[in-house]
């Protein structure tokens, strides 16, 4: 049925009363009117209660979309499966990565861990793994444990991000997806010509989107984990950045002091636990007239953007350079109650 937009609702509820209304199909705009579908040609009865009711309409024909219902979110699903207690603790947070969701079991959620990946499942029909931590991110390799509880046995997968595609292993590489806001920032504001030290290079998301996005760049990507370094150089090659990456195998300070002092206009340092443990090094590998250096660390004090500021500044107070100006101070995210990660962009001379 075919009506003027201004009749729209008394049509509508007209159509809704005689039962007429088909609403697997979506009403359609056509101008100043609305074409509504209908389940059946209205009888001779029904077309004069319109007439009365309606100073203009048509029966006609016209294409029609079938209507698309929202999908349910995943925790819907699970409002009448378990206990309200339990529903009230049910993370409001998920991690994809690639076709893998990775969520964080609270202990009253263990019981029902496995009913809480079908439902990820069922809400998300991309993901084939649904993934709980099982252990902090920890050692050398700031790897994490995790339990598959719903969907493939798998921990590897495939991740896309700003136009750039990843290979990565959960079970044996470090990869959040929560940085991607910080690897466009630090990409966006690598200028033609830059020499970049990303000195924890990871699977590569810092120094590939800055080859991505810049043609005349030479980036540097270090990283001591032998299999974060194999999947570096897998991602270099098929993000076809191989003449402005160079992945480098080793520990960062080591490879700075070895190869690359004095290189840099600019220097990535996203190694939250350690990375004060290194601003010497990254100081070695900036330019002798100076550069930018991207520092992260984690903070609980009160003032957590000050209290980086002023370890960033001590820090640098026992090198050979000097701190020009901050440039940025911002909270990257939140990683527990009064816990953040912090970036501090410091420019240095």
């Amino acid at each position: 049925m075919r009506i003027r937009k201004i009749d729209g609702a008394k049509g509508l509820s007209l159509l809704k009363k005689v039962g007429l209304r088909n609403c697997r199909f979506r009403v359609q705009q056509e101008q100043d009117y609305l074409c509504v579908p209908l389940i059946r040609e209205p009888s001779a009865s029904e077309l004069n209660e319109f007439k009365m009711a309606l100073p203009e309409f048509e029966i006609c024909i016209r294409p029609i979309s079938e209507r698309v219902e929202p999908q349910p979110k995943w925790n819907d699903l699970l409002s009448d499966r378990l206990p309200p207690h339990v529903v009230a603790s049910l993370p409001h947070a998920i991690d994809f990565i690639g076709d893998i969701a990775v969520i964080e079991i609270a202990p009253e959620l263990v019981s029902y861990k496995q009913i809480i990946g079908k439902a990820i499942l069922t809400a998300h029909k991309r993901v084939r793994t649904v993934l709980a931590k099982s252990g902090a991110v920890s050692g050398v390799y700031r790897l994490r444990t995790f339990e598959i509880i719903s969907g493939e046995a798998k921990t590897a997968t495939v991740h896309r991000e700003h136009g750039c595609i990843f290979h990565v292993d959960l079970a044996k590489v470090y990869f959040s997806p929560r940085l991607s806001y910080e690897h466009s920032r630090i990409a966006s504001q690598v200028r033609q010509g830059e020499t970049v030290v990303d000195m924890f290079a990871g699977v590569g998301p810092f120094s590939i989107l800055i080859a991505k996005k810049h043609e005349d760049v030479h980036v540097y990507a270090i990283d001591v984990n032998p299999e974060a370094f194999e999947f570096l150089k897998k991602n270099v090659l098929v993000n076809r950045v191989e003449s402005r990456v160079k992945p480098i195998l080793g520990d960062a300070r080591q490879i700075v002091n070895e190869k690359l002092n004095g290189v840099a206009d600019r220097v990535i340092m996203n190694l939250p636990e350690k990375a004060i443990e290194y601003v010497d090094a990254a100081c070695t590998a900036v330019r002798p007239y100076g550069g930018v250096i991207h520092f992260y660390e984690f903070s609980n004090t009160p003032s957590p953007l000050e209290t980086s500021k002023s370890r960033v500044a001590q820090a640098l107070e026992n090198t050979n350079r000097r701190l020009e100006k901050i440039l940025l101070a911002r909270i990257v995210r939140g990683i527990a109650p009064f816990n953040y990660q912090i970036v501090v962009d410091a420019e240095i001379r």
